[in-house]
């Protein structure tokens, strides 16, 4: 078992290689971090990028996962908006700089110089994680741990891009993944027609599923 300063964490040592079960050191909060144990953590396709390689400048070992549910061990000293006990989300985004032209902008999920959770910082595959609470999301009660886990990354991804869709009547959506389903829903649920597309003879996928 870990002592109080270790962990178990499930770590990528190589690209294209399995997950290795490792006992690590327990990260220690910074300034502005909070320090989670981890709850639920969901399983993304850039996940799957990350094991494959297929994701530039990797550094070895990370741990994967960036769709985390967390409740709060401890606090930075420079963190106010959060306290010890709070259950927070832990998404894709990481870090911004705050002074490239896409943060000037209020686009800084576009920054030139950001760090991405489970990919350029260790992620949620493990029993705790680090992460800034600048970027931590407040999690609405009613979502359980495993419900609100893939919210973190399909459900920002998918409402971001359904706000700049606009308000018509009609919605079509180009491939059906995590968030395709998950804005279908929303869609549904305000009474517009949904479409999906997908590639000629996806045949499969363009079966109506069962009742």
């Amino acid at each position: 078992m870990p002592s109080s300063t270790s962990m178990s964490a499930m770590r990528l040592h190589a690209a294209g290689t399995a997950l290795s079960a490792d006992s690590v050191a327990r990260p220690v909060p910074q300034d502005h971090d909070i320090l989670l144990q981890v709850l639920a953590c969901g399983v993304c396709r850039t996940d799957l990028h990350v094991l494959d390689g297929e994701l530039p400048d990797t550094r070895y070992p990370i741990t994967p996962g960036h769709e985390v549910v967390g409740r709060v061990i401890e606090c930075g000293r420079s963190v106010t908006n959060i306290r010890a006990g709070d259950r927070v989300g832990v998404p894709w985004l990481a870090h911004t700089c705050g002074i490239c032209r896409y943060c000037r902008d209020g686009m800084e999920n576009l920054c030139e110089f950001a760090r991405f959770t489970g990919y350029t910082v260790d992620g949620g595959y493990a029993q705790f994680i680090v992460a800034d609470a600048r970027y931590c999301l407040a999690l609405p009660a009613r979502y359980t741990d495993a419900e609100a886990a893939p919210l973190l990354c399909a459900g920002l991804i998918g409402y971001r891009a359904y706000r700049a869709a606009g308000t018509g009547p009609n919605l079509g959506l180009y491939g059906f993944g995590a968030s395709a389903h998950l804005l279908a829903q929303v869609a549904r649920a305000e009474g517009r027609n949904v479409f999906a597309f997908s590639r000629p003879g996806d045949l499969e996928s363009q079966q109506p599923s069962p009742a």
